[in-house]
């Protein structure tokens, strides 16, 4: 079953198309990685599906719903959460304040409080400590707890690994699959091809807004994707 369906869409930077008649149908209960350097329009991509940025052609739909002009909180209560770059926590409150920001406009469901501490162990136990006093890694964790906490159908994660050691990393991806089990799509936007395709279902490359290269994670291969990545393929249609 389609969960989310991008249809043809552009998104625009004033003169420039950031992202160019991207197509993508993302099932129920899959991980789906956007691969590609900066500036290929991946997290330009992710803003546009969060609402956050309009789409200036094309069509977004969830569970066949058309949002395409939808609020960002509407799609929140419809069931889309973000995870942003560079984490974005509320610096002035607490991790158990900045998971509670994240069931402002919470759907029905399993994610409260006890199960994020559940996933993340550490975080019940520091609870009261300010987001300030945590590393990279561990705000990252708040931020993904954050975004459980609205109880999404799908979580969108952008640039997980930015700033982050390759174990921080690899921890964090190990809780992806326990996300997966509670009916929670997942696509996630990474420039770590390997991690992204030990991770994902499907991947997919992007290049100057466009998609390159697209497949079963476990059936692309890596020469394929470092030619797509930096452009030495003509694009797949």
């Amino acid at each position: 079953m389609t969960l989310l369906d991008i249809n043809n869409v552009s998104v625009r930077h004033g003169q420039l198309r950031a992202v160019q008649d991207f197509s993508l149908r993302v099932e129920a209960g899959e991980k789906v990685a956007v691969i590609g350097a900066n500036g290929a329009g991946k997290s330009t991509l992710l803003r546009a599906i969060a609402g956050i940025l309009p789409v200036s052609a094309g069509r977004i739909s969830l569970d066949g719903e058309d949002i395409t002009e939808l609020t960002p909180y509407r799609r929140v209560a419809l069931g889309i959460a973000m995870v942003p770059e560079g984490r974005r926590l509320f610096r002035s409150l607490t991790i158990e304040e900045n998971l509670l920001t994240g069931a402002y406009r919470k759907r029905p469901g399993s994610w409260n409080l006890e199960a994020v501490y559940e996933l993340f162990p550490w975080m019940g136990e520091r609870r009261k400590l300010g987001a300030t006093q945590l590393s990279g890694g561990e705000q990252q964790a708040v931020a993904i707890g954050r975004a459980l906490m609205s109880n999404p159908r799908i979580l969108l994660i952008d640039e997980l690994s930015l700033g982050l050691s390759p174990a921080i990393v690899k921890r964090i991806y190990s809780v992806v699959p326990r996300v997966i089990e509670s009916g929670c799509a997942v696509l996630f936007v990474e420039q770590d091809v390997s991690q992204a395709l030990s991770v994902a279902d499907h991947a997919l490359c992007l290049l100057e807004g466009r998609t390159m290269l697209a497949g079963p994670a476990g059936e692309l291969e890596l020469p394929a994707v470092e030619a797509a990545y930096f452009g030495a393929v003509s694009r797949k249609d």
